[in-house]
């Protein structure tokens, strides 16, 4: 059976983009770690060409492409986190190690490529039958950078702030 495996570009620094991206969250691991077996525009012979690994069981490869390759929006990785604590610690890892925030939870890594940090419980909300009860949490993400579960909630339930 095929799987569809996204594949990052990255130039020199997979193993330490990987390394990054399982120690994020649980059931995350490197998988496999593929060499060049002679010299390319990738790297010397010996040197990392593929890593595979998981992040929360999805499957990944970084590829080390030989040159600088920019990430755009067209594409993202999305987290589903299962609380807010989860949200802070994959949030505020990825500012530690340099990343950059944005809006609607979503950032940027080191490297450039977008992520998604959401709560599972935005989703319950934005398919909910009540289509004002989503459309008041759909609002409220609009105007976060990192997204807060009871500020969500707040709005879903259409209660105010506390």
């Amino acid at each position: 059976m095929s799987k569809l495996v996204p594949c990052m570009w990255f130039n020199g620094d997979a193993v330490e983009a990987a390394r990054f991206y399982v120690s994020l969250v649980p059931n995350s691991e490197i998988t496999h770690v593929q060499h060049n077996v002679s010299d390319g525009p990738s790297g010397k012979e010996g040197s990392v060409l593929v890593v595979e690994f998981t992040v929360a069981g999805q499957p990944l490869v970084a590829l080390n492409g030989g040159m600088k390759m920019e990430y755009t929006h067209a594409i993202s990785l999305m987290i589903h986190c299962d609380d807010q604590a989860q949200v802070d610690s994959v949030w505020n890892a990825f500012l530690a190690h340099g990343g950059k925030e944005e809006q609607c939870g979503w950032l940027r890594d080191r490297w450039g490529v977008a992520w998604q940090v959401v709560p599972k419980v935005m989703f319950e909300f934005l398919t909910s039958s009540d289509k004002a009860a989503a459309a008041r949490a759909m609002q409220a993400m609009m105007k976060m950078v990192k997204l807060d579960v009871e500020t969500l909630r707040h709005a879903f339930e259409g209660k105010s702030a506390a």
